[in-house]
């Protein structure tokens, strides 16, 4: 039997998630660093005093039969999203193509999408280290052969954590490829790895969080359109979500907007407060709803959709203990994420 490996894991997403339970269930001992205050990833979920807000992944389907068989072990916290989608036209609000059925079962967590990366993770307890920002991998200063990591957490403090037979990188690659530079230049596979990452491309995405509690009273629940998700042409906008139109998220009309990648690409250093002002004035094109929202929030991803991935499910160099994966290895898709770490826990134990 193998012997037990100490693993760093640099992420709190989908993949690292799906890394992490799959080599503690092998025996290893597994740390997370995330930079932020929560995991999740762009499985993310934003709290409002209106209710919350999917502001990164909307839903999930399911076609890899090791992802249905992990899901079975959270009973209760995915619920299907029972949604008809709609093909919205031109900035005239057209329907295109209207009452479209979903080709496939549409999943979400509840009460937010980051509920099942959250029930998954729990076993790992304090083994996850968030607002821990990895700066630097190196080799260890006292264990020949393994590594070590440089961290920035809260209030700027630094600290370095040590003793780790691998390094695995589930973050987005331009992030990935940052960390491996900071690795010795004689680090085997280091350019190999490197060079692997060049060709794969992921656009930015703003996207806008509204509410409007106004469309809660007697003989009103909704304002605007009758359907409750769209795939827009219009050029500012990629996709609408009517939020409280999904299980377990509560009755405040509240909705979120995605950008398309060319317009987020052209907007990409803009001010938050201007990107609202030009959402909020396409999603008043596209739904017909005039009403002042009572919140309007903007968040920008660098990292969305994968529009060139990696091919492959993950990178491994076994010599010295490097990999990476993520959604951008295959697609962009939740499921993609989580094969993606799942792979690359198989290879490394």
């Amino acid at each position: 039997m193998p012997q037990p490996k100490n693993i760093a894991i640099v992420g709190a997403g989908m993949a690292a998630i799906a890394c992490a339970r799959t080599l503690v269930q092998a025996g290893h001992r597994v740390s997370l660093f995330e930079k932020s205050h929560t995991i999740g990833g762009r499985m993310s979920t934003r709290n409002s005093p209106f209710g919350t807000f999917d502001h990164g992944a909307q839903y999930f389907t399911v076609r890899d039969p090791r992802f249905a068989l992990a899901l079975q072990t959270a009973p209760g916290v995915c619920r299907p999203w029972s949604v008809t989608m709609v093909q919205v036209l031109d900035h005239l609000g057209r329907v295109a193509a209207a009452g479209l059925p979903a080709r496939e079962p549409h999943l979400v967590p509840a009460p937010g999408m980051r509920s099942l990366a959250a029930h998954w993770a729990e076993p790992l307890g304090a083994s996850v280290h968030l607002e821990t920002c990895v700066t630097q991998i190196e080799a260890d200063s006292l264990h020949k052969g393994r590594w070590q990591l440089r961290t920035q957490g809260p209030q700027d403090s630094a600290g370095v954590h040590a003793g780790f037979d691998a390094v695995l990188l589930a973050v987005p690659h331009p992030q990935a490829a940052a960390l491996l530079r900071t690795l010795p230049a004689a680090a085997a596979g280091r350019a190999a790895l490197l060079k692997a990452l060049e060709p794969v491309r992921v656009a930015p995405c703003w996207t806008l969080m509204l509410a409007f509690p106004q469309a809660v009273q007697p003989g009103l629940t909704t304002l605007g359109p009758q359907w409750n998700a769209a795939r827009s042409t219009h050029h500012r906008i990629a996709w609408l979500t009517r939020e409280s139109s999904k299980p377990g998220r509560g009755i405040v009309e509240r909705w979120t907007v995605q950008a398309s990648a060319e317009w987020s690409q052209e907007h990409l250093n803009d001010d938050a407060s201007r990107v609202e002002g030009k959402l909020l004035k396409a999603f008043s094109e596209v739904t017909g709803i005039r009403a002042q929202p009572a919140h309007v929030q903007a968040h920008r991803w660098l990292y969305a959709k994968t529009t060139a991935p990696l091919g492959r499910s993950h990178l491994w160099e076994a010599r010295s203990g490097i990999g990476l994966c993520g959604d951008w290895c295959l697609g962009h898709r939740v499921e993609n994420a989580f094969v993606s770490g799942l792979e690359l826990a198989l290879a490394v134990a």
